[in-house]
């Protein structure tokens, strides 16, 4: 038996239209692909930034937690023992002052500076000193009176950095205390620094903004005689295994 199939008219109507849905479906494919491609590149370069944002905030957080709360350079605390007996006799049991201060010894960049604080058993006063031994120079800030004085650094008196620093390191340990005795030298007052920009890194932050002076060891200023009535003031302090006085007096 022959099978003969009739088309049906409803069936030829529809296969134009699902050809041409499918055309349409075919046409847009490549667009949406594209867009999609465009999204996900979109998503992950965001996500990128968004870490390497996150990673900077780390970094720039811990260097400025170590910067506020980790200490630069250790700083030092040393006390010895004096006398001042200028005679020196024997026969007399010296008596010994106590002195101490604070050192932040910066050996690489050639500086030692010193805090001196109030002290207790002597009339001096208590001082900061940078000790600039590139541009051999020291600089005195009177805490009391809020005054600089500058002058050429005296290698005889100051140790140098590496030195200073075994000195501190063994009288920070507690167990060495030495009694020394007390060593004096006057200075005087010659002349007003207007600009204190050329003296160093150091000594700028010590005297910018304060009254600064230059001095000149008496001893050293011929034809110089000592007035009965000077307005002097002492700073005790140790760069060494000894005390010294240093006598700031204004002519």
């Amino acid at each position: 038996m022959v099978k003969i199939a009739f088309n049906s008219p409803f069936a030829q109507k529809d296969e134009p239209k699902k050809e041409a849905a499918e055309a349409l479906v075919a046409d847009k494919d490549p667009e949406v692909a594209t867009h999609g491609g465009e999204n996900s590149s979109g998503r992950c370069l965001l996500t990128l930034l968004g870490l390497a944002f996150i990673l900077a905030g780390v970094v720039v957080g811990g260097a400025c937690i170590y910067k506020y709360f980790m200490p630069k350079h250790k700083v030092y605390r040393g006390e010895m023992c004096y006398f001042e007996n200028e005679n020196r006799d024997r026969a007399v049991e010296p008596y010994f002052l106590p002195i101490a201060e604070e050192a932040d010894i910066r050996e690489d960049d050639n500086i030692a500076i010193i805090d001196v604080p109030v002290p207790k058993f002597s009339d001096s006063d208590p001082a900061a000193i940078v000790h600039d031994f590139d541009r051999l120079l020291t600089a005195y800030l009177d805490l009391q009176l809020g005054n600089c004085y500058v002058i050429p650094l005296n290698t005889s008196i100051v140790m140098p950095p590496r030195n200073l620093m075994d000195l501190f390191a063994k009288l920070a340990t507690g167990s060495y205390l030495p009694q020394t005795y007390l060593v004096r030298e006057e200075m005087v007052v010659t002349e007003e620094i207007d600009n204190v920009s050329d003296l160093g890194i150091f000594i700028y932050q010590l005297c910018v903004g304060k009254e600064t002076f230059r001095l000149q060891r008496r001893d050293q200023i011929m034809g110089l005689q000592k007035r009965s009535v000077e307005n002097c003031h002492s700073i005790r302090h140790f760069e060494n295994s000894f005390v010294v006085e240093t006598k700031i007096c204004q002519q």
